[in-house]
């Protein structure tokens, strides 16, 4: 297995990865952004492949085996002060922000997902460990994510590596079918 920094040229990947690891969420959103007739997956990638953003894949390690992608991990620092959301906010992210303000200044681990046929190889928990280095490296005392509560697998794998449950929050649906009726945030301190 290989990890390495993802580059604009992997953002097909990291689309398929994003959109894994928040069942449907993010493809969702990009069917609302660029409407009827428009292509939500070419805007993805378009999202992804910029220099600047959150998806940007600056933010992005992928794991290979073989030389194939195998599986993603995407992070950044959060905000060391969460701003208020803003009344616009779609409701179906309200929930997720809230989590977010709760672990303020930590590096914030948005995606780690695997493609299907390379799961149970042990490569989350690699890419967990490299989420470790890269927010030691860059400063940071603890690492948060939000996970759904049907994602039991990775519910297990973070609670094995230490991380916590700090809160929980209910998912706003909308026209969005998800079988999880939860969004769950962990936390773990770094040494």
């Amino acid at each position: 297995m290989l990890i390495r920094k993802a580059t604009a040229s992997d953002a097909a990947h990291l689309v398929q990865f994003i959109n894994m690891a928040a069942d449907d969420l993010p493809l969702h959103f990009w069917r609302a952004s660029v409407g009827p007739g428009g292509d939500p997956w070419a805007w993805g990638r378009e999202r992804a492949a910029r220099e600047t953003g959150n998806f940007s894949y600056r933010n992005a390690w992928l794991a290979e085996v073989g030389g194939e992608v195998a599986a993603c991990l995407l992070g950044y620092p959060a905000e060391d002060e969460p701003a208020p959301i803003a009344p616009d906010t779609p409701p179906i992210f309200v929930p997720l922000l809230q989590l977010e303000a709760l672990a303020p200044g930590s590096w914030y681990l948005n995606v780690l997902a695997t493609y299907e046929q390379f799961r149970g190889q042990g490569l989350g928990s690699a890419l967990l460990a490299q989420a470790e280095t890269v927010a030691r490296a860059a400063g940071h005392r603890t690492i948060s994510l939000i996970a759904e509560d049907t994602h039991r697998d990775a519910l297990r794998l973070y609670a094995a590596k230490g991380y916590r449950e700090v809160a929980r929050r209910p998912l706003v649906k909308g026209d969005w079918r998800v079988d999880a009726t939860e969004w769950v945030l962990f936390v773990k301190a770094l040494d």
